[in-house]
């Protein structure tokens, strides 16, 4: 799996669109971030790890897998970069509070078994930003989270995932002393129909019409937040 992430996820020319995307949103919620040190929790193959140490930052990634930090090590080397990767659980970070200037943390809280504490110890080891993601309740999403759930309990090899409403992840945010300051919604549609269509030109036109009439701020996902810790 470890070795196919990367394919499965961001290949073909649909999943190039969702990487650069990725990192665009990135770029503009941490702004410069040379010199900063930032936590990538959940690093998978280390992508979004190396697309910041490549921008100057001093990154570390954790991640559960050994397997993942593996690819995420060889690649880090493949492009010359010198990034921490370790193992580690999201709900015990074994960092002290505010560490990092930042943390980001994507396609995680979906499928840890307990968000919440997760969530806390993402905010407890940041010192001033947090970056996250999650699919919308009131989404698409939500319906394949849905079907998912069902394969999983009739004994399908499935990943079942949570979806979120905005609230949830907002007043738990304000428990740690977070307050987000940006949300971004990616698509309307499922990111699987445009990969089985295959056309950057296509999405964009079609996901640029169903914004144009407010569908996307309605119903997009996955949406990808900043918060800042109050009073930094």
């Amino acid at each position: 799996m470890a070795s196919t992430f990367d394919a499965k996820r961001f290949g073909g020319p649909i999943g190039q669109l969702l990487s650069e995307d990725q990192e665009r949103v990135l770029s503009a919620v941490l702004g410069d971030v040379y010199g900063r040190e930032i936590l990538d929790i959940g690093t998978g193959t280390g992508r979004a790890a190396i697309a910041l140490a490549r921008r100057g930052a001093r990154v570390t990634g954790i991640d559960a897998s050994n397997e993942m930090l593996q690819v995420a090590r060889a690649r880090a080397a493949d492009a010359g970069l010198t990034i921490e990767f370790t193992k580690a659980d999201a709900h015990h970070l074994p960092y002290a509070d505010r560490s990092y200037d930042a943390t980001i943390c994507f396609r995680v809280l979906m499928h840890v078994p307990d968000w919440p504490r997760a969530l806390a110890e993402i905010c407890r080891v940041s010192r001033t930003r947090v970056v996250l993601d999650y699919p919308a309740a009131r989404s698409a999403a939500a319906l394949q989270s849905g079907w998912r759930r069902v394969a999983v309990a009739l004994g399908q090899r499935v990943e079942a995932y949570r979806v979120f409403g905005n609230r949830a992840i907002a007043e738990e945010l304000e428990r740690h002393g977070f307050r987000i300051t940006s949300a971004h919604r990616q698509f309307v549609l499922p990111i699987s129909l445009h990969k089985l269509v295959g056309s950057p030109g296509l999405t964009r036109g079609v996901e640029g019409g169903l914004a144009s009439i407010g569908l996307l701020k309605l119903a997009g996902s996955p949406v990808t937040i900043a918060a800042e810790r109050c009073g930094s």
